[in-house]
Order: C-alpha cells, then sequence, then structure tokens
C-alpha cells in the first residue's frame, strides 16, 4: 500500500489541493471542489453554468508549528429552476469540511470547540494560541454555545435535585438521564413551578429520583402524578443520623447527671475556658428567656419580632435542639493523659519539663497547653476535684454509642455503659436508627409501617413524621435500584466547571460545558 505523503494529506477529505506555499509561520494551501456541478439550496437543482470565482480563506489545523490557512476556489453558479427564486448561488461543501460563512474547517472547529468545554475562555486561548491555533477567548465560548446540542431522546428515568449558584442565596436546578448517565439540562432556579414547567413536557417519564426536599415532590406530584418518585437512600441515611445525633443533644443534661458531671467550678476553668464559659451562660439566659415566652403562648414569629433573634435559632430552642451543657475544651494532651498523671503523683510539678519530656515521645503540641494543664491540677488540688470531670460532646457520644466495644477505651466504655443504663430513651433512639439503616441496606420495607409508629413516640419522632409525609418515596428508596447518587456527582462536575468560569458564565453556557463534555 503507497502510503507515500501528498499534499492532498494536508486538506480534509473532499478537496483537490492546487498548490502549497510556506511563509515563515504560515502554510497557505490553495484548494478546491472536485466536482463539476452545484446544487441550489433554495430548490435543490443541479447548475454547471458557473457565474463568476471568488477566493475564501479557512482557517486548519496547524502543521510543524505552522499555522495553516486554506485558500478555497469557490464558484458561483447560475440557478436553472424555473420557479427558484434566487438566480444566483455559491457552491457548498461537504458535510464535516467547510460550513457556510465559516472562517474555519470543521475538524478545527471541534478542536475549538472542545478545547472551550475543557479550560473555557481565556485559559482556552492561552492553550490554543500555544499550539498554532489563534483564537480569542470570546470566539471559544461563541463556539462552545452554537455547537451545544441538547439529549432529544425520550426520557424514561431522571433524577432532580438542585445546585448552588450563590450558598444560602441564589440555587438552581439539575436534571439527569439515570439511564444514560448523563445530565439533561439545567433550570435557573429550584422554584416548583419552573420544575413542574418543564416536567410538563416529559410524558414518558415514569420514575423520578430526589432528594427529602418537598418542592421537588410537589413539582412531579403535579405534573406527572403517575411517576413514581424515588427518594434519596443517602439523605435518608444521613438524616437517620442527624436525628439519632439530635436526640443526644436534647438528652445532654441527663447524661451529664448520670456520668456525675453536673457541677462547673468557675476556678478550674482556664482564661480560654473562661470566655466558653460566659459565652453558654449568655445562651442558656436566651433560651430561658425563649421558653419562657413560648409557654406564655406567644408565636414564634412575636418571639423572633421581641428578641431579635433568627426565626431558626428560636425554632431550635423551642424544639429542645440547643440545650447543651458546657463543656472544657478538647485538648491535644487526651492521649499522653495517663503519663501526665503518673508523673505529676510521682512529684514532677514543672510544666517545662514535662513539656520537654513529651516532645521526645512526639507530643506536637505547645508549651502553653502543658501549663495549662499543671495550673488546673494544681487548683484541684485545692478545691473539689470531682468537679473536673469532662463530658464530651453531644457529637462524641454519639459516635461512641454508634462504633464498636472494642474500638472504646476502658474509660469510654464504662462513661458509654453508663449512659445506657441511665438514659434509655436514647438507646432506644440508636435502635430505631439501627432497624432503619438495615431497612434500607437489605431493601425490605415490610417493617417501615411499624417502624414509623414506634419511632414517633421516640426521641426521633421528627424523623418518624417526615418519613410518614414521604413513605411512598420512602419506600422506594428501599426497594428501587435507582437513586440520585448520579445526579449528586454531576453536581460535583458542575461545580468544577463554574469555579472555571468564576462565576461568570450565564446558564446557557453552563449547560453546554457540562452537556458537551460528555
Amino acid at each position: 500500500m503507497d502510503q507515500r505523503f501528498r499534499p492532498a494529506s494536508l486538506v480534509p477529505a473532499g478537496l483537490i489541493v492546487d498548490g502549497v506555499s510556506i511563509e515563515t509561520d504560515l502554510v497557505l494551501v490553495r484548494v478546491r471542489s472536485p466536482v463539476a456541478a452545484g446544487r441550489c439550496p433554495d430548490c435543490g437543482a443541479t447548475s454547471q453554468r458557473i457565474q463568476s470565482r471568488y477566493w475564501r480563506r479557512a482557517k486548519d489545523l496547524p502543521l510543524s508549528g505552522r499555522r495553516v490557512e486554506l485558500q478555497v476556489l469557490v464558484r458561483r453558479f447560475r440557478c436553472d429552476g424555473v420557479l427558484c427564486g434566487r438566480q444566483i448561488f455559491a457552491e457548498r461543501f461537504n458535510t464535516g469540511v467547510l460550513a457556510v460563512r465559516s472562517r474555519r474547517t470543521e475538524r478545527l472547529d471541534h478542536i475549538v470547540q472542545h478545547l472551550g468545554l475543557a479550560l473555557g475562555g481565556r485559559p482556552g486561548a492561552s492553550l490554543a494560541a500555544r499550539m498554532m491555533l489563534p483564537v480569542s477567548n470570546d470566539t471559544l465560548l461563541r463556539v462552545v454555545r452554537r455547537r451545544a446540542k441538547t439529549p432529544s431522546e425520550p426520557l424514561r428515568i431522571i433524577g432532580i435535585d438542585d445546585f448552588a449558584w450563590r450558598r444560602n442565596h441564589r440555587y438552581g436546578t439539575i436534571v439527569c438521564d439515570l439511564e444514560r448517565r448523563r445530565p439533561v439540562v439545567l433550570l435557573p432556579d429550584r422554584e416548583p413551578a419552573t420544575s413542574e414547567a418543564w416536567l410538563r413536557h416529559q410524558p414518558a417519564v415514569h420514575t423520578v429520583a430526589r432528594d427529602r426536599g418537598g418542592g421537588y415532590g410537589e413539582a412531579v406530584a403535579r405534573a406527572l402524578p403517575e411517576a413514581t418518585q424515588v427518594a434519596d437512600r443517602w439523605h435518608l441515611m444521613e438524616n437517620a443520623s442527624r436525628a439519632f445525633l439530635d436526640a443526644v443533644r436534647k438528652s445532654m443534661r441527663q447524661i451529664r447527671r448520670t456520668i456525675g458531671a453536673t457541677v462547673v467550678n468557675p476556678a478550674l476553668l482556664t482564661a480560654a475556658e473562661k470566655l466558653q464559659y460566659e459565652s453558654y451562660l449568655r445562651r442558656e439566659e436566651t433560651n430561658a428567656a425563649v421558653l419562657a415566652l413560648w409557654q406564655d403562648g406567644v408565636p414564634i414569629k412575636q418571639i423572633v419580632r421581641r428578641t431579635g433573634h433568627h426565626r431558626m435559632t428560636v425554632r431550635r430552642i423551642v424544639r429542645g435542639e440547643r440545650g447543651d451543657i458546657f463543656r472544657p475544651r478538647q485538648s491535644s494532651l487526651e492521649a499522653h493523659l495517663p503519663w501526665l498523671d503518673a508523673q505529676w503523683d510521682a512529684g514532677a510539678r514543672n510544666a517545662s519539663a514535662l513539656w520537654r519530656s513529651l516532645r521526645t515521645s512526639g507530643f506536637q503540641g505547645s508549651l502553653r497547653v502543658v501549663l495549662e494543664w499543671a495550673t488546673r491540677r494544681r487548683r484541684a488540688e485545692r478545691t473539689d476535684a470531682s468537679s473536673l470531670a469532662r463530658v464530651p460532646s453531644a457529637r462524641t457520644i454519639a459516635r461512641l454509642m454508634t462504633i464498636g466495644r472494642d474500638n472504646l477505651t476502658k474509660a469510654e466504655t464504662v462513661a458509654i455503659a453508663a449512659i445506657e443504663s441511665g438514659v434509655p430513651t436514647v438507646v432506644e433512639a440508636r435502635e430505631l436508627v439501627a432497624d432503619f439503616h438495615a431497612m434500607i441496606r437489605t431493601k425490605r420495607d415490610e417493617m417501615l409501617a411499624s417502624w414509623i409508629e414506634t419511632a414517633s413516640n421516640s426521641l426521633i419522632a421528627s424523623l418518624a413524621n417526615g418519613v410518614r409525609r414521604d413513605e411512598a418515596a420512602v419506600r422506594a428508596a428501599i426497594i428501587s435500584a435507582w437513586s440520585n447518587g448520579q445526579t449528586e456527582g454531576q453536581i460535583t462536575r458542575l461545580k468544577l466547571v463554574k469555579r472555571q468560569m468564576y462565576g461568570r458564565g450565564k446558564i446557557d453556557l453552563l449547560q453546554a460545558r457540562l452537556i458537551g463534555a460528555q
């Protein structure tokens, strides 16, 4: 087979090379069409009557570090169609070679599009210049917009979720085709009316995976009443874990009494902990004032106006989710406390010497940490040492109650055993959450109704009430093979593209880059 290089190898297929001229950084190739006749774009009639000729220049792929331009000989034909209103027309070239009025060949335009999809405007233009493809950043974005294509296949199974244009201020909506694993469209907001209007034009959709938010559920129910809604399993499990954490927070006063740490002696606190303790006292005063107003029958809106606190803060106080206990700060000395206690009991009271010894054993903390610990120990010798007992945070207690006992220290095991025996309502909440997780993992929904009834009378009643309101979607999430995980992954890609554009791209460009990169 003859594999020798020919001038025709420089140009797209379907063109004949008449000559090549090489300048300093430019290769100019003169080409023409091999066909003898042209076809009228209006009536489709074929004509060989040439009226005139002109030269047309188009950029092509670079060659050996030089720019390449095609000097295309274009013929004008007279149309022979009797009823055609066009008398003269310019010849068209094959599809995929050179588009009408284009300054770039189709293969170069394809490269420019993918540069814009991958890098955006300014970074793409910088790389294009290094590749001998001179194109501006605005041109890159125009090509991305012009060549953007929306998937036209009918949708049957979709995932819908929101994404942040600006967190806590403005949100949009992304819709993904779960069967083909690709995004379909971006909507400018997350209002139910916007999603409903788009869904009404998708009659073939029979399954919709969504998060636990009520807006999308209402939109799907109105637009596609026969479609099956599937709640996201990850959000369900996360909601259950958060409900258990809230249950622990509500029970912190009982937990403190159970483990015998009900007294806080300000004399034993460090300077930083004294500031924390003062904040704790102010928070307790706020909680008491809000609860007093609530018990007097004052609505939440009036409480917000009277106290000046945020509506969500007032709601958390009323629900009992803000009542906590004061606890000293976590310390980097936790792993070294047994050794320090032994050294202190042996008579080693110099904090600087103890710190230097700790440094040799791998301690990375500062001298100040050891000084605060020594100061507290000296104060404890003059006061009641029992008031030094430190209660872990609610998050730490929730973690210790949900991991295996083999992974706990002896002190942690004793504390958790005391909590389980003294606060049985927390143990009940933990077991209910574990049962809920097991239902999702094993895809068994037979016990969902009884679980809702039991959980409604426990510390996780808010979770049970939410599951009851969305029971059909939750049941579908347990037994269905579809989830919203794909949509969450596409949102991660969308965030990357949005950051590449420095948040300046409009929704059409963002959609073009997200969908075109598939």
